[in-house]
């Protein structure tokens, strides 16, 4: 580890503070350990960076404000006085401490990145999610001037990517106007590099996470930043891009909500981009504050809620409020996880009985009805038959993978997409993990059938064009 100060430079500065290199890495190593956090999780509560530990444990510089941060966050523990865990983890991290102690624990996709990250690279979810999405674009009849377009999970945006070079396809001089919404920043950072080619290919793109906050305190607190792109380049937008990150790193924050123990932002932030070489035609659709229409052609609502969650939060927190984004002819895709597959039974044989997709989509369709009340006869609900609504993805083998002695990364791969799909939290893995028959049991289920598959379901709601 280097420490860096701003505005310093010469290597006796940054010698005599490296040397508390092993003091600090100690320090992180021994709280996490007696706090059961994740060094990423360390990292992106204390400074918003889920990969400090590991950079700092390769040696990468940091600057003095960050070590400033780390040191205060961990001033209140010191491993060679006392046992304390408990008042350890409130005195370093005491909103995430207070929300534990009110907020029952359960599986949260912000705190599981690592299976995230594992899942994504192994399992064919999003292609087949783009796949299923695009069967929904001959159905949209969009009005000028723009396409609208909203993502409410925009993740890493390889679906958001995707699907945007099929609407280019299709409509491929139409104006595309896209919100998307995404708390992390690693995947805000990610989702961006992914899309200068789009940039390129469709010239028209506008990306605004939060546009109207909710409460006047984080309306007040709003952060607005419009990026003019200049050049007709793909690389050169990527560049421009990448620039970006310092911004993003500083204000792209998020906190723990002590009610709910849920990841909330700490300020709202519309970043909105565009190709200057295209403004005249931008100028009537882009967002600005106090100027923004929530009316759009398409909202993808792709693993919006988790599974265990109840029926009424689904429908009443989630998917009603995007319903009623929807401009006329507009149509919401909801998709999630479906069970009665191979992932499932590696879960039933370790938890028998536990279920966690017990609501279909004719039960989410029931419940948006409800909650819509009377505007019910404004809009189509498409639950259609099996066949079109569940569809499947794999995780990725190579065909002699499976066929023979299994690998045990092959394995672990597939434990792993078992429990995040299924949204298992992490204190029931312990006693599992430790007696060590989750292997034993995800090897008889990938010999059984030949691999691993999941299903996702889908539905489709739409508005209609002329009041019922």
């Amino acid at each position: 580890m280097r420490i860096e100060e701003p505005g310093r430079q010469g290597g006796r500065h940054n010698s005599r503070l490296g040397g508390t290199s092993d003091q600090i890495l100690g320090e992180i190593r021994e709280f996490c350990r007696a706090t059961q956090m994740a060094e990423s999780t360390f990292g992106r509560l204390v400074v918003n960076d889920g990969k400090l530990v590991s950079r700092l444990r390769d040696g990468a510089k940091i600057t003095t404000g960050t070590l400033d941060k780390v040191r205060a966050s961990l001033s209140g523990h010191r491993p060679a006085h006392g046992n304390g865990n408990a008042s350890t983890a409130e005195a370093i991290l005491p909103v995430a401490a207070r929300a534990s102690a009110i907020a029952p624990a359960g599986f949260r996709f912000f705190d599981n990145r690592q299976k995230y990250l594992l899942f994504v690279s192994t399992c064919s979810e999003k292609t087949e999610i783009a796949n299923r999405i695009s069967l929904e674009l001959s159905n949209l009849q969009p009005s000028p001037p723009a396409l609208r377009l909203f993502d409410a999970g925009v993740g890493d945006g390889t679906v958001l990517s995707q699907v945007m070079r099929r609407l280019h396809a299709r409509f491929p001089t139409m104006p595309l106007y896209v919100v998307a919404k995404e708390i992390s920043y690693e995947d805000v950072r990610i989702m961006l590099e992914k899309i200068a080619d789009r940039l390129f290919e469709h010239p028209a793109y506008a990306e605004a996470p939060w546009l109207t906050p909710r409460s006047v305190t984080s309306a007040q607190g709003l952060i607005w930043k419009d990026v003019t792109l200049t050049g007709n380049t793909a690389h050169g937008f990527a560049e421009q891009i990448a620039e970006l990150e310092g911004f993003l790193a500083a204000t792209w924050r998020a906190t723990i909500s002590p009610k709910t123990g849920n990841p909330v932002y700490q300020r709202p932030i519309v970043l909105t981009l565009r190709r200057e070489d295209h403004s005249f035609l931008l100028d009537p659709i882009m967002p600005r504050p106090g100027r923004v229409m929530a009316d759009y052609d398409l909202v993808i609502a792709s693993q919006p809620y988790r599974a265990r969650a109840s029926v009424a939060f689904k429908a009443s927190k989630v998917v009603t409020p995007l319903v009623r984004a929807l401009r006329p002819g507009g149509r919401l895709i909801g998709i999630h996880s479906h069970g009665h597959d191979p992932g499932i039974e590696i879960i039933d044989q370790l938890w028998p009985g536990d279920d966690p997709f017990k609501t279909d989509r004719y039960a989410i369709l029931r419940q948006i009805k409800h909650e819509l009340g009377a505007a019910t006869r404004h809009y189509n609900f498409n639950a259609s038959s099996d066949a079109r609504a569940i569809f499947r993805y794999h995780m990725h083998t190579l065909p002699d993978e499976v066929s023979g002695p299994i690998g045990t990364s092959t394995l672990f791969a597939a434990w792993n997409a078992a429990i995040y799909v299924a949204q298992i939290e992490d204190d029931r893995l312990s006693d599992v993990v430790r007696e060590g028959r989750y292997l034993e049991a995800t090897d008889r289920v990938l010999r059984k059938h030949g691999g691993l598959w999941f299903n996702d379901e889908t539905y489709v709601i739409s508005r209609r064009r002329a009041p019922a």
